[in-house]
C-alpha cells in the first residue's frame, strides 16, 4: 500500500509595495496546522529584510540540519546504538552571481556524542556508513537540487 503525506502551510503579508522596492515591509507570518505556533519571518537583511527574524533561506538549512537528525537517530536506534548528544553548526551559501540564484551547497556538521557502554563500540568507519544512510534517508536531502555535505565527528560520553 502507497501512503502519500499531505503538508499544509498558510503565509499572510499585509502592507504596500506601492512605496517602491527598499520601502516596502517584508515580514509576513507563517502557520502550519497542526503546530500552534506560527512563525514570523522576513527576507534575507541582504534583501532589506529584518534581521532579527528567520528569512526562508535559513529554514530551508534548518529543515535540512533537522532532517539529518531524524534520519541519523532512527538509524542509530535501528541499529541499537545509543546516541546522547547531537550538535550540528550547519551553513549554506547562495551565490547570486550564479544565476539562477538558489542555495548552491549546504554542508552539516553534526558532532555526535554516543554512550559509552560495556559493548564494543561500532567503528568510526561504521558510523560514517550510519550516517550516510540517513543522509540518504533523509527526506529535505532528497527533495533539494543544492549540493549536501554532511562531515560528523564522533565522540563518546562519559
Amino acid at each position: 500500500m502507497n501512503t502519500v503525506h499531505h503538508y499544509r502551510s498558510e503565509l499572510r503579508w499585509a502592507g504596500s509595495t506601492g512605496v517602491g522596492y527598499d520601502a516596502y515591509d517584508r515580514r509576513h507570518r507563517l502557520t502550519a496546522a497542526p503546530a500552534e505556533q506560527p512563525l514570523e519571518l522576513s527576507s534575507d537583511p541582504a534583501f532589506l529584510g529584518d534581521p532579527s527574524l528567520l528569512n526562508p533561506e535559513q529554514l530551508l538549512l534548518a529543515a535540512a540540519s533537522s532532517c539529518q537528525l531524524l534520519s541519523f537517530l532512527a538509524v542509530a536506534a535501528r541499529a541499537r546504538l545509543d546516541v546522547v548528544g547531537y550538535t550540528d553548526a550547519a551553513e549554506a551559501e547562495m551565490d547570486e552571481a550564479d544565476r539562477p540564484t538558489r542555495i548552491t551547497t549546504i554542508r552539516l556538521n553534526p558532532v555526535i556524542t554516543l554512550a559509552d557502554t560495556d559493548r564494543q563500540r561500532p567503528t568510526d568507519e561504521r558510523l560514517r556508513k550510519l550516517v550516510d544512510i540517513a543522509h540518504h534517508e533523509c527526506f529535505i536531502a532528497n527533495s533539494v537540487t543544492a549540493r549536501m555535505l554532511v562531515t560528523a565527528e564522533f565522540g563518546w560520553a562519559a
